[in-house]
């Protein structure tokens, strides 16, 4: 079990802002700007295009979700969508709340917030997610 499979399954703590039977969705812990999120399948697999179509399909309709959510919580003008990353072998989306480009740069360093902020970031995206649902 990949880390990604042991913080879906809860077995690594996380900041959790969305979750399905399918997919999960958490606050990177290193994150390039407030609000960047993990979006993952809990199915173990590690390239995002070896996922089947209607998997892949599912997928983005997850991430859209999250999407609106982060968006909604954090005002921004887009929320960016960046798939990419060797260091997991798990596919996952990045999310990130963006109002310039700069925001999405992964070569800044990383970003720091106290564990009560990401706390109170990850369950008002988790309100927001399911506000959408309803």
């Amino acid at each position: 079990m990949d880390i990604f499979s042991k913080i879906a399954a809860g077995e690594i703590p996380s900041y959790k802002c969305a979750e399905s039977e399918k997919f999960y969705a958490f606050l990177d812990i290193n994150p390039v700007s407030k609000g960047h999120t993990l979006v993952i399948p809990r199915r173990e697999v590690d390239y995002i295009f070896d996922m089947e179509d209607e998997e892949i399909g599912e997928f983005q309709q997850f991430a859209k979700q999250v999407a609106l959510a982060l968006r909604k919580v954090f005002g921004c003008r887009k929320v960016a969508q960046v798939v990419l990353g060797l260091e997991v072998p798990h596919a996952h989306i990045h999310l990130i709340p963006m109002n310039t480009e700069a925001d999405v740069d992964f070569r800044r360093e990383k970003k720091q917030f106290p564990s009560e902020e990401m706390q109170q970031i990850a369950d008002a995206v988790y309100r927001e997610f399911l506000a959408l649902k309803d």
